[in-house]
C-alpha cells in the first residue's frame, strides 16, 4: 500500500526525487486537498439560489467553476466546485469551497488570493491557482446578485402589472 501511495505522489510530481531534482516538493495542505478534496460537485446552475463562477487561466489551461447556494439573509449555506488542472489548483478550490461556507456574500469578497496562497504554501509558479480561486468567489457572487436582481425585477414588474 505504502509503495502505491508513493508511486502515485511522485507521478503527480508531489513528492522530491531523492536527489530534489526535477520535481517541486508540495506542502501537506495542498497534498491533502488534492487527495482529498472537499465539496466537490455542483448545483443546478438555474435555481436561483445557486450563484455560478466559471474562470480560466489560458496560459496553463486550467479552468476552475465554483457555485455557492445561498439562503434568504445572503448566507452561503453550500458550495461546490469542479476544477480541471493541477493539483495546485485543487487544492485553491478546495480551500476556497471551505472558507466561505458559512460566510454571508460580502464577507467571502475580502477573502485575498495570498491568504490562500499563504495558506497552501504555494510556490510562485503557483500563485496563479489561488488568483483564480479568489476570482471564481467573485465570479460567482457576482452570478448570484444578477440572478437576483433579475428575479426582484420581473417580481416588481408583476406587482405593477396587476
Amino acid at each position: 500500500m505504502m509503495l502505491r501511495q508513493t508511486s502515485s505522489k511522485a507521478y503527480l510530481g508531489l513528492r522530491a526525487s531523492p536527489l530534489g531534482l526535477g520535481r517541486r516538493l508540495y506542502h501537506e495542505n495542498v497534498i491533502d486537498h488534492f487527495e482529498n478534496p472537499r465539496n466537490v460537485g455542483s448545483f443546478n446552475r438555474n435555481d436561483p439560489d445557486v450563484g455560478t463562477g466559471l474562470v480560466g487561466a489560458p496560459a496553463c489551461g486550467d479552468l476552475m467553476s465554483l457555485q455557492i447556494k445561498v439562503d434568504d439573509s445572503g448566507q452561503i449555506i453550500d458550495t461546490r466546485f469542479k476544477t480541471f488542472g493541477c493539483g495546485s489548483a485543487i487544492a485553491s478550490s478546495s480551500v476556497a469551497s471551505e472558507w466561505i461556507k458559512g460566510k454571508t456574500i460580502e464577507e467571502v469578497l475580502t477573502i485575498k488570493n495570498a491568504e490562500i496562497a499563504k495558506h497552501l504554501r504555494l510556490p510562485p509558479v503557483k500563485l496563479h491557482c489561488s488568483m483564480l480561486a479568489e476570482d471564481a468567489i467573485k465570479s460567482a457572487v457576482r452570478n448570484y446578485k444578477e440572478k437576483q436582481a433579475k428575479a426582484n425585477a420581473a417580481t416588481e414588474g408583476e406587482t405593477v402589472e396587476a
